[in-house]
């Protein structure tokens, strides 16, 4: 790629960026255009037609560009690893706020300009989006839930595995929630914090300490009271779900999507497709902790057996509700793999049966549905965000080529090349 040097001096409040694109994907009619001028102004695309021989600043003539990814399931506050049940007495929110700016820019780094970050800790994601928007930070587009909700005793309640006086009663501004009142308290509490949405954890977990990955952990009135007070925000709610009940409560209450959604049988997808809800299926996640659970003390044993147990169905669940016609958003619950191998996820999803095409829209413009950001996000249109990204190789057909982009460029800005 060569770039026009006066781009580095360039105000990041007036990005101008003339682009020559050996091939462009739209995603819409799901083929290649080839021999692409891309014009962009004021961070949205302004100009997309045949190039002419146009002065360009950014010439990707031999690269294939596609729209900025969007990875629907993140948790850019932690990583994952075999000290991380000892870290959470030992880490403080300053450390969790450095090791989150690392994170981020790995992230934008692999491709994805826009994530969903569906669970933290300290609202640390908040202030991320906050210094990544004002340029103090590098990363992607981030549309997060901050501290996801869940029961006492739930997958997401931070108290579990603590000594009782280390952490009594976390209550709703905690994220921990049981009655109606508290539900509609815990949501009004993510609007004050600045969340974008809302996260709930309608079953138990795998990474949890608690002895259930599956049970149902919210009743129908404590769903019925987070939804209806999340619409008042403006929020969409969305919910980790491995068990089959947990699903069907929250589907009927009306989540916008399932996150992993292990134990679906045809009972949910027929709810799925009846309510519209989208599955987020996390297939690297349950690759990740299926074969860390093959390692001794890797994890504690409460969560070592859920892990072997949950980890290995995520990805025939995927294929089972693809096939029926389950609307499908990319997602890969980094932050439990690693972050920065988000592409991974779509030979998995291919592996399982899905199309190129499909899997890069699931990760573009059916994510962007899903965000409620479609006439934002999603496509290399005029008017949209100017998000692209750009491989050596033709994705259609060698699908592995998003597991190393060559360019980002995000709001008409050139992140890394």
């Amino acid at each position: 790629m060569k770039i026009i040097l006066l781009l580095i001096f360039v105000s990041p409040l007036s990005y101008s960026l003339s682009i020559h694109c050996g091939n462009v994907l739209d995603v819409n009619k799901g083929k290649m255009l080839s021999n692409m001028y891309i014009q962009t102004d004021k961070g949205v695309f302004t100009k997309i037609e045949k190039f002419n021989k146009q002065k360009i600043e950014v010439d990707l003539s031999d690269k294939y560009c596609l729209p900025g990814l969007i990875d629907m399931h993140t948790h850019l506050s932690f990583e994952y690893s075999k000290s991380s049940y000892t870290e959470k007495f030992q880490l403080n929110e300053a450390d969790y706020a450095f090791k989150s700016a690392l994170f981020a820019k790995r992230t934008l780094k692999s491709g994805f300009t826009t994530v969903r970050d569906l669970g933290d800790v300290f609202n640390v994601t908040i202030a991320l989006k906050k210094a990544i928007n004002n340029g103090t930070t590098q990363g992607p587009r981030i549309f997060t839930a901050g501290k996801s909700l869940a029961t006492t005793g739930g997958h997401a309640d931070p108290s579990n595995g603590f000594r009782q006086n280390l952490f009594p009663n976390p209550g709703p501004k905690n994220g921990v929630i049981n009655g109606v009142e508290q539900a509609a308290q815990a949501v009004r509490q993510r609007y004050q914090d600045g969340a974008d949405l809302i996260k709930i954890t309608a079953t138990g977990g795998v990474l949890s300490q608690a002895s259930s990955g599956d049970n149902a952990q919210f009743n129908m009135d404590e769903l019925n009271s987070i939804i209806s007070t999340a619409k008042d925000y403006g929020f969409k709610v969305t919910a980790h779900a491995h068990g089959k009940e947990g699903m069907k409560r929250a589907i009927i209450a009306g989540v916008a999507s399932i996150e992993h959604g292990t134990y679906l049988d045809e009972e949910i997808i027929r709810l799925m497709k009846k309510h519209g809800t989208y599955l987020v299926p996390t297939l690297i996640a349950g690759d990740w902790v299926t074969e860390k659970s093959n390692i001794k003390g890797y994890f504690p044993d409460v969560i070592a057996k859920k892990a072997a147990t949950i980890g290995p169905v995520i990805a025939g669940s995927f294929e089972k509700a693809h096939k029926a016609g389950v609307n499908i958003a990319f997602g890969t619950d980094s932050g439990v793999s690693a972050h920065g191998d988000n592409p991974q996820e779509f030979a998995l999803m291919i592996k399982a049966g899905m199309s190129p095409i499909n899997a890069i829209r699931a990760a573009t413009i059916d994510a962007a549905k899903l965000l409620g950001q479609v006439n934002n996000l999603g496509s290399i249109e005029i008017g949209k965000f100017a998000d692209l990204v750009a491989v050596d190789d033709n994705p259609l057909k060698k699908i592995e080529s998003l597991e190393n982009i060559q360019t980002v460029i995000k709001a008409g800005k050139v992140e890394f090349d």
